[in-house]
């Protein structure tokens, strides 16, 4: 035997077809992952424009700096040379002056090699 079942039919009005869903809401995780996506572009460009004006503004910028210039000869070494020019100054400090304005990556020297000497050492 077979059982039919008969239920109401439901009537719809006019209002109801015309309601709006009700609105989405964002979890916790959700708005954490459209916050990041929105600053995620700010954030980069911020730092390739900062990249950009910090180089830019080293390159315009003029250097005037004053010096004299020394010749290495034969047997010279950064501790002659620093003694030579600045005889009441600590060598130490000499030396390290001239290896921060030559950029000097050793402390060895080469007959014929020219060195910048600092202004506040030279006579």
């Amino acid at each position: 035997m077979s059982t039919i079942a008969i239920h109401p039919t439901v009537a719809f009005s006019r209002n109801a077809a015309a309601t709006r869903p009700a609105p989405m809401r964002l979890t916790r995780r959700g708005r954490i992952l459209v916050g990041t996506l929105v600053a995620l572009p700010i954030i980069v460009g911020a730092y390739f424009i900062g990249l950009g004006s910090s180089s830019a503004g080293a390159d315009s910028v003029q250097s005037t700096v004053s010096f004299e210039t020394v010749t290495v000869m034969p047997g010279d070494t950064l501790w002659s040379i620093a003694q030579s020019v600045a005889p009441n100054a600590d060598a130490q400090a000499v030396i390290a002056a001239i290896e921060e304005l030559n950029q000097l990556e050793t402390l060895t020297v080469q007959p014929g090699q020219k060195l910048a000497i600092p202004a506040d050492f030279s006579n």
